[in-house]
């Protein structure tokens, strides 16, 4: 089934297949030199490390993107050095991917068993001692903090001077903190509920969470890490920062969008898993309203309900698009890139090379089926 509203994809006028391929190539030596790493620890192990390369054998490269030509757009010249940089915010994309299936449960990740579940399914077909799904998420756990740690690493060995690894490094740290606060935000809204919140409450509690736990880890910290170790001017990093908001906004509520409508051969998730998950994000509560409208009762009894069937789901997509949620989010979305654009129209120190590129990237992040 199609998104509503969902524009054709622009055609980008930046390499960003290429750039694809290098980033895959630094993963793919990673991943080898982790195995060598842990090699001494024997073949109980080489699973761990599955479960994160075949992770990685997929994605939009989008976080990538933003880091690399946020440092090529600013004057940055160790361009080799940089792409490890830049596929290092895929590493770390892993360990939140592979942590948030575990706090939602979810079975599928691109098209592919979740890392719970696949260590799971390792216990039961080898017939060990103790709990399968216990067994599964304590797996999934340490292969998000390898990713974590392997992220680390790789930052430190990149390629850059000194003083650009150190400029780029406090918004790494941040990076990272903010995200795992974020998750922790996410849960806490999804768990202490939202019945007795006004309509503006709701969206500003959730866009408060996806400020934290998708806007700036998916734009504008790579940004600024790739930004702040060429050496950015604190008015254009400013100008920078706003950028990614908005458009790391805008590109969360797409998501968003997707978990609800996207077609599962191309998002590589269930329809309608968001729905079976109880996610709180801004479209739910968009489709909520302000009113006691039946499909507004529909909504607040069974989303979050992981018996839902396919059919449900179809009543439950008709109830959202009646409600004219779709139509806002849109709106929204819209928003979102008219204020991104905006802000990269003020960034005085770019190159014109630079300032097509990241006008292109905002069409990636926004106009999308996957």
């Amino acid at each position: 089934m199609s998104v509503p509203g969902t524009p054709a994809v622009a055609t980008h006028d930046y390499d960003l297949p290429t750039l694809r391929g290098r980033v895959e190539s630094v993963l793919t030596s990673e991943i080898a030199h982790q195995r060598d790493s842990l090699a001494p620890l024997g073949h109980d192990v080489v699973p761990l490390v599955d479960a994160i390369a075949d992770l990685l054998e997929a994605g939009k490269r989008l976080r990538a993107a933003f880091c690399d030509w946020g440092y090529r757009a600013t004057g940055g010249v160790h361009t080799e050095g940089i792409v490890t940089v830049a596929a290092a915010m895929e590493m770390f994309q892993a360990a939140a991917l592979i942590h948030d299936d575990v706090m939602d449960d979810s079975r599928t990740r691109r098209g592919r068993p979740t890392a719970h579940v696949r260590f799971g399914e390792i216990h039961t077909a080898h017939d060990w001692s103790g709990e399968p799904e216990r067994y599964g998420l304590a797996g999934a756990i340490l292969a998000g903090n390898l990713c974590l740690v392997w992220c680390d690493e790789m930052v430190a060995r990149a390629a850059l001077p000194a003083d650009e690894l150190a400029r780029s490094r406090t918004v790494f740290d941040e990076m990272r903190t903010h995200l795992m606060a974020g998750q922790f935000l996410d849960m806490h809204v999804a768990t202490a509920g939202w019945d007795d919140l006004h309509e503006a409450d709701r969206i500003a509690r959730s866009r408060t969470v996806v400020r934290y736990k998708s806007a700036q880890y998916s734009v504008a910290h790579p940004l600024l890490i790739g930004a702040r170790a060429a050496g950015i001017s604190d008015t254009d990093a400013a100008h920078l920062r706003e950028y990614g908001l908005a458009l790391g906004e805008a590109f969360q509520f797409r998501d968003d969008l997707l978990g609800v409508f996207g077609d599962p051969t191309t998002t590589g998730k269930p329809a309608g898993d968001d729905l079976r998950e109880g996610k709180r994000t801004v479209l739910l509560a968009l489709a909520l309203g302000a009113e006691d409208t039946t499909d507004a009762r529909l909504l607040a009894d069974r989303v979050g309900d992981p018996a839902l069937t396919d059919a449900d789901v179809a009543d439950l997509r008709a109830a959202i698009t009646g409600s004219g949620a779709v139509r806002r989010l849109e709106s929204l979305i819209d928003e979102g890139v008219h204020a991104a654009r905006g802000h990269l129209r003020a960034v005085e120190g770019i190159t014109d090379a630079g300032r097509a590129a990241l006008d292109s990237l905002i069409d990636a992040a926004t106009q999308r089926e996957a």
